[in-house]
């Protein structure tokens, strides 16, 4: 997925047989991709039992309705990251080219769009659990009902419709249109989204460290923590690379940016069930049991009564 001449969007290296140099099959492209494949395999595995477990066996609750849609932008993510290192190996391997260049591009805005729409829930979950957290007065007694969801149908619509503006920019205009589509794009999601997910998570994990001195933190907030931080560290570098391609400029090969945002979608059902297995004798349990545990909203089963904004308003950390 090099940097094309006629299109800011990442194309695939397709050697050919016609003419020098002559066809050679990069050993450590193919390698890549295959680690990517089978990395993105598993996590298609895991994000369908997230999306089977949240979906039909577990009750709804504000968090299972974000961790739901997440699960399925992630799913979404790595069916079109196997389908597209599939081509790019069969490609590499024969030589030859497999599908047309708009295929591959179009397959790439869609991993976009599954990518954006993760970096979208990420950085709602981070600010309602921040909210729990800053406000639990408001959260447990005057939180709308159906905020999850209608916040999640927000977000589904803008990530569509940014998506729609680049695809219809950089299928059907001139380079520059499409480049200046996917430069607004990607500042959208550093200015705007990244910021308060980071914040929101830092202000998370200082709260839950100041009252893990009374009371241990809670499975939730370390999970959210978890999936937060790994985003930034696996995920993020890909919007960072194909920021900085529009000005021609790339620090690592793409295979490698691709293969860490696999990371990213594939560990979270794994993190989901170490932090809901493991208790003071880290056992292992089921799947269901561990997703339960994790979770269970700390409200679930609290009326606001008197005695919860007492409790609420309890001196903490």
């Amino acid at each position: 997925m090099e940097l094309n001449q006629t299109s800011p969007l990442p194309t695939p290296p397709i050697p050919t047989t016609e003419g020098y140099p002559p066809c050679r099959v990069d050993v450590t492209d193919v390698a890549i991709d295959g680690v990517t494949l089978l990395i993105c395999l598993c996590g298609l595995v895991g994000n369908g039992a997230v999306l089977w477990l949240l979906g039909f066996r577990i009750r709804r609750n504000p968090i299972t309705v974000y961790i739901l849609n997440l699960a399925v932008a992630d799913f979404a993510f790595l069916l079109f990251i196997v389908t597209s290192s599939l081509l790019y190996m069969m490609e590499n391997i024969s030589c030859s080219t497999v599908v047309s260049l708009n295929y591959l591009r179009s397959l790439f805005l869609l991993s976009l769009f599954s990518y954006n729409m993760g970096l979208y829930l990420l950085t709602a979950i981070s600010i309602e659990r921040c909210v729990s957290i800053l406000f639990p007065l408001w959260y447990r007694c005057h939180r709308p009902q159906h905020l999850s969801s209608v916040v999640c149908a927000l977000l589904w619509a803008l990530s569509i419709a940014v998506m729609a503006a680049v695809t219809s920019l950089c299928l059907l205009h001139e380079h520059e249109h499409c480049r200046l589509a996917l430069i607004s794009m990607y500042v959208l999601n550093f200015l705007i989204f990244a910021p308060p997910m980071a914040i929101s998570s830092t202000i998370l994990f200082i709260k839950v460290q100041c009252g893990s001195q009374q009371r241990q933190p809670g499975r939730l907030y370390i999970v959210i923590f978890l999936i937060v931080l790994f985003f930034l560290l696996f995920a993020l570098p890909l919007s960072i690379w194909n920021f900085l391609q529009q000005f021609s400029y790339t620090f690592v090969p793409s295979q490698v940016v691709f293969l860490l945002a696999c990371i990213n979608s594939s560990i979270k059902p794994i993190i989901y069930v170490l932090v809901g297995s493991c208790q003071r004798h880290c056992s292992l349990v089921s799947f269901q049991v561990a997703f339960q545990r994790v979770f269970k909203e700390p409200g679930d089963n609290m009326a606001c009564s008197n005695d919860t904004v007492m409790d609420t308003l309890a001196p903490g950390c």
